[in-house]
């Protein structure tokens, strides 16, 4: 993405995952770049951040979103991804497909 608004470097969480974005009337696939932070000194809240590449369309032009979360929130979120982590590697293990 040429006019990225994150900025990406060894320390973002992960640098290109599938992604998608739907409107009512528009499905577009993209990469995107997801990031987990918070600032160095005194840090007030997690910043739960992403943005997709190559959003050309004129739905959607080039933006970030960000999720402001306290402790409890990042903990509640990062419980419930693992909770779906095993679920789709143990569906992935056995040959079939989560749902």
């Amino acid at each position: 993405m040429v006019d990225r608004l994150m900025k990406v470097n060894a320390y973002t969480t992960l640098e290109l995952v599938d992604a998608v974005a739907k409107g009512h009337d528009f499905e577009t696939e993209s990469l995107a770049v997801v990031n987990a932070t918070a600032k160095k000194k005194n840090p007030d809240c997690i910043k739960l951040q992403f943005e997709l590449d190559n959003m050309t369309e004129e739905h959607l032009p080039a933006h970030m979103e960000e999720l402001r979360l306290t402790p409890a929130q990042a903990r509640e979120i990062a419980v419930d991804l693992e909770k779906h982590a095993k679920r789709v590697e143990k569906a992935t293990e056995s040959g079939k497909r989560a749902e």
